[in-house]
């Protein structure tokens, strides 16, 4: 990848590139996975697919989903509010075991707005009898809501995790290099995400060093990307 977008640069402009050092190049590559991640997982123009909206977008992103995620000792079963995993990026999914007395349900979960008012509602608030659970995120994680009558024994989630950091830190020094978080990083990380994916990765990064250099390869970048989205 790294490579790719060397060749693509230079295509434009090699004595501007020339200078860029691995650790900027794989700062550029972790921006635009971050950004391919979003335009698949969860895109703000409601115009462009989504997550499990086509297989391809499935296939894209799929070895960074974690199914049926059990955070056993991140919930705090008597306020009922789980904490999110460290490499929690992006919600799909998730259900509570619920119980009532000698009985129990699995129960999926309904992710409600912080100015809803559905557990004043007797027709959407959370009950055991109809199968339902409200559930809203705040600063702690996830909190679920009950009617007092039954409780919340378990919460399993599934969701899209926080991709490995790419970088190729061992061939810039055999000890590695500082991230801006303060983490070291040494040896190498290929990118996580499927190898169809890296083109339009590549795409996006080349486009943003273009775009920081003036380059006029810039909308070529852009024309491309917007290409691959579209087939």
């Amino acid at each position: 990848m790294q490579y790719q977008i060397k060749r693509k640069i230079n295509k434009v402009d090699s004595q501007q590139f020339r200078n860029l050092l691995i650790p900027e190049i794989d700062s550029v590559l972790n921006e635009a996975m971050d950004i391919f991640i979003k335009i698949v997982a969860f895109p703000r123009i409601r115009t462009q697919l989504g997550f499990e909206k086509t297989q391809r977008t499935i296939d894209d992103i799929r070895s960074l989903v974690e199914s049926e995620h059990n955070p056993t000792n991140q919930f705090d079963i008597e306020n009922s509010i789980s904490v999110l995993p460290d490499d929690y990026k992006f919600y799909i999914s998730s259900h509570v075991i619920i119980t009532k007395g000698d009985c129990e349900a699995k129960v999926d979960t309904s992710i409600v707005q912080h100015d809803d008012n559905s557990e004043s509602n007797s027709h959407y608030k959370s009950s055991f009898e109809w199968r339902k659970v409200n559930a809203e995120f705040n600063s702690e994680g996830i909190r679920f809501y009950n009617d007092g009558s039954f409780e919340t024994e378990k919460f399993c989630l599934s969701y899209i995790r926080k991709p490995k950091y790419i970088h190729n830190a061992e061939d810039f020094t055999s000890t590695g290099y500082k991230l801006p978080s303060g983490e070291i990083v040494s040896g190498k990380q290929d990118c996580e995400l499927p190898e169809h994916t890296h083109g339009e990765i590549i795409d996006i990064a080349a486009m943003i060093l273009s775009g920081e250099m003036n380059n006029p390869g810039v909308e070529f970048a852009m024309a491309k990307l917007k290409l691959n989205q579209l087939n």
